[in-house]
């Protein structure tokens, strides 16, 4: 049985599947590639590099297609959850078994994350993590091994059957938030959420996929719907009321001032805001059955 497995999900990635591959190969882990029905050639990279790949038919969206890895990774007894624009430094992989052992309680852990221009990335509480508190978000970054509020998405090692007894990532959310939902899942099942200092991963931080026509009012939608659906989930207020006021009155100034970019994004969050208030689902907008 092999001690860990990586789960990688693909869509219009080969730009940067050979780097995070090759690193993996090089930690001696194998991965799984769940391909989201790229038009490019991230199916060949993968089966090139070895890689075991599942073809969806459409774009399942990041929990979804994970869940579907996790699914598949039968014989292992860790999975790695990493997206394609993640690279894990030499020891990485060995450094977060380690610490695995050392913390049986931990039910998630993640490596250090540096992003492109060298900042490390940490972010200090969640919006999902009352047990947790730190209202203004101060930052003091980890100088080793620490319980934190939030680990991001970009890079999770779990036990493939507590990851998978919990239901995996909530499937209702097709992208953003979702990391934060089972951050939470997992630390109301009275399990650790762990930082891993001596594991270092260097993040492309939003290098997934290829920018394409309408992302930008894609990602915002998401983010404010699974915004208004994990704060519903857990008895939060509801944000859309204020996100639909703020993006529409940020929106006209700059339909005003003729900024298209910013169009795009204002009307994006205020879309989704307006389709959780009327109840509609992030997967009927993707065309996904819920």
């Amino acid at each position: 049985m092999p001690s860990l497995v990586a789960i990688v999900v693909a869509h219009d990635s080969a730009h940067a599947l050979p780097d995070c591959l090759a690193a993996l190969a090089a930690e001696h882990v194998p991965a799984i590639v769940v391909d989201n029905a790229s038009r490019d050639d991230s199916v060949r990279i993968a089966e090139a590099a070895g890689a075991l790949v599942i073809r969806n038919r459409c774009n399942e969206g990041f929990g979804r297609a994970n869940n579907i890895g996790a699914r598949a990774a039968e014989h292992a007894a860790r999975i790695l959850i990493l997206n394609p624009d993640l690279v894990l430094q030499p020891g990485a992989a060995d450094a977060l078994l380690r610490a695995a052992d050392a913390y049986p309680d931990a039910g998630l852990l993640a490596p250090r994350l540096v992003e492109p221009d060298g900042r490390v990335f940490f972010q200090p509480r969640s919006l999902l993590s009352p047990y947790l508190p730190n209202p203004k978000g101060r930052l003091a970054l980890p100088e080793g091994n620490v319980c934190a509020p939030f680990l991001s998405g970009a890079c999770l090692m779990a036990e493939r059957e507590f990851f998978l007894g919990l239901g995996g990532f909530d499937e209702n959310i097709f992208l953003f938030y979702e990391d934060d939902d089972l951050c939470r899942r997992v630390a109301d099942a009275g399990r650790a959420l762990v930082h891993v200092d001596a594991a270092v991963a260097s993040h492309g931080r939003g290098r997934s996929s290829v920018p394409e026509p309408g992302r930008v009012f894609r990602t915002r939608w998401h983010q404010s719907w699974s915004r208004a659906y994990v704060s519903r989930k857990y008895g939060l207020p509801d944000p859309s009321p204020r996100t639909v006021a703020v993006n529409g009155a940020k929106l006209a100034l700059s339909r005003i001032a003729l900024r298209r970019a910013s169009c795009e994004r204002y009307a994006g969050s205020a879309a989704g805001a307006l389709a959780a208030m009327r109840g509609e689902t992030a997967l009927a907008k993707e065309g996904l059955a819920g």
